[in-house]
Order: structure tokens, then C-alpha cells, then sequence
């Protein structure tokens, strides 16, 4: 199976998402109600994106390789 090629708004979303929940992770965070609104905001625009009702987005397996796709990335820029 191919790989889907993800709309780049929807790339960003999930990886601001990455980026405000490690901003959460932090022991004694700043800012936590912000930061829970923003992950909230971020979730929802994710899960509703009209990607997923196209043919390539249908699948659980687009999902999950979206996540890997932008958590990767963003992994390799911190270390």
C-alpha cells in the first residue's frame, strides 16, 4: 500500500499538536489551561479534517502513520 500524501494543514495541525503536548509534558508546565485548550482545538481540527473522508484517509493506518510521520520529524529536530 502506497503511502497517503497528507494535505500540508493537516501536517501542521498534528504537529503543533506534537509540539503542545510536549509543551504539557514538562514537569511544572506554564500556561497548562492555554495549552489544554490549544491540544483540545488541535484535536478536534485533526479529527474532523476532510482528509479522512477521502479513499487514501479512510483507514485507521492513516492515522497512525500521520502521528509517526510528524512526531519523527519533529524527534529528529530536537535531538
Amino acid at each position: 500500500m502506497a503511502s497517503p500524501l497528507f494535505p500540508n494543514d493537516l501536517i501542521r495541525a498534528q504537529q503543533q499538536w506534537h509540539d503542545t503536548y510536549r509543551a504539557l509534558a514538562v514537569p511544572r508546565p506554564r500556561r497548562t489551561t492555554e495549552l489544554r485548550r490549544r491540544l483540545l482545538a488541535l484535536s478536534v481540527r485533526i479529527h474532523w479534517h476532510p482528509f479522512w473522508s477521502t479513499p487514501a484517509g479512510r483507514t485507521p493506518a492513516a492515522r497512525v502513520e500521520l502521528r509517526q510521520r510528524t512526531a519523527e520529524g519533529r524527534a529528529r529536530g530536537a535531538a
